[in-house]
């Protein structure tokens, strides 16, 4: 194995990333070494290509980005004794701390010392990942390393499909980008009586139609009370899964929820937003944050879901060799793509 490797790196405070030769990185005690197969291009991805405030304020430069992969193990740190040589494997990209009261609860996803592969630390996008084992995800042979590339991202769309009990339940998505879509997949899966999808891209709702059994409603061109009315839903959505970031979205799935409603909130409004605090009040409406994905239990409930059924492959639109990396990144940044694959193969 050569010492050095092919990685996408941020390079420098500005627009894009570069396609640089970096060192192979070295593991420690207790970490595994990954020959990465596929990267998934994230939304995340696109905030550090595009070097937005947030970007501006958050990521390191120079660094490599990228937390979205499958590959397999090259080599296992001298204290690692439960992986081995081969193992196929995803990995969780949130690298937790030991100290804080969350972690000694066994809450690891709720960490304040959090930091994230490819945004704090060195990421996927690479030949080579340096990951602590305690972070490894082993793949079994019915999840290939197209599917292992974007569990994260279905990670988060789990994670927050699964916030409250869908069983029988009437549930509203806001935002049909890919995280959208595959809990729109996840809540079908898991026994949602109906599951309707809003946005205003009617590309993101025509893939959102063909990934899962769900109506898609553009909201610039359809009432969505007509909508819901036509579903022979007397009193309004039981769920929200606000997915968009968007304001007037969640004004709009607090207007059309059920009193006593409850709303997994995953989509990042940008800065402050006004709320509406007194019709939340007044709805006994329950909001819950969702962040990253319930380390591990989230991962097993999506393995195990995947090998009972939910296919979510459709949501993948694109594919590309890494040295393409540009094309992928430009179809991302068109907003007409679902996920994309980026293959690190030779």
């Amino acid at each position: 194995m050569s010492n050095e490797m092919k990685a996408l790196v941020k390079a420098k405070p500005e627009p894009g990333l570069w396609m640089q030769t970096a060192p192979v990185p070295e593991i420690g005690p207790d970490d595994v070494l990954i020959r990465v197969h596929k990267t998934g291009i994230c939304g995340t991805d696109i905030h550090i290509w595009n070097w937005d405030e947030w970007a501006a304020k958050t990521v390191p430069v120079p660094l490599i980005t990228g937390h979205e992969f499958a590959g397999e193990i090259v080599e296992l740190g001298r204290d690692v004794d439960d992986l081995h040589i081969g193992q196929r494997c995803s990995g969780e990209g949130h690298l937790i701390g030991q100290h804080s009261r969350q972690v000694r609860a066994g809450k690891f996803h709720l960490d304040p010392e959090t930091r994230g592969i490819g945004v704090d630390e060195p990421g996927a996008f690479a030949e080579y990942l340096a990951l602590p084992a305690f972070n490894v995800v082993p793949l079994p042979d019915g999840i290939d390393d197209e599917i292992g590339a974007i569990l994260d991202p279905l990670g988060n769309a789990v994670h927050t499909a699964l916030s409250f009990d869908l069983v029988g339940e009437d549930v509203l998505i806001t935002g049909a980008g890919p995280i959208g879509i595959m809990a729109a997949a996840v809540a079908r899966h898991v026994g949602a009586r109906h599951v309707v999808i809003t946005d205003i891209n009617q590309d993101r709702l025509d893939l959102a139609a063909r990934v899962a059994d769900v109506v898609p409603v553009n909201v610039a061109k359809q009432d969505l009370k007509e909508i819901s009315t036509g579903l022979k839903m007397k009193e309004g959505f039981d769920i929200g899964l606000e997915m968009s970031g968007n304001q007037r979205a969640l004004d709009q799935m607090i207007e059309n929820l059920v009193m006593g409603g409850r709303i997994a909130l995953l989509g990042i409004p940008p800065g402050k937003s006004p709320v509406d605090w007194s019709r939340i009040v007044f709805k006994a409406i329950t909001i819950k944050g969702v962040y990253g994905r319930e380390i591990f239990e989230t991962w097993y409930k999506m393995i195990a879901m995947l090998e009972n059924g939910l296919d979510v492959r459709n949501v993948i639109t694109h594919r590309f060799p890494v040295d393409h990396y540009r094309d992928g990144f430009d179809v991302m940044l068109s907003g007409t793509s679902g996920k994309v694959v980026l293959d690190w193969g030779e």
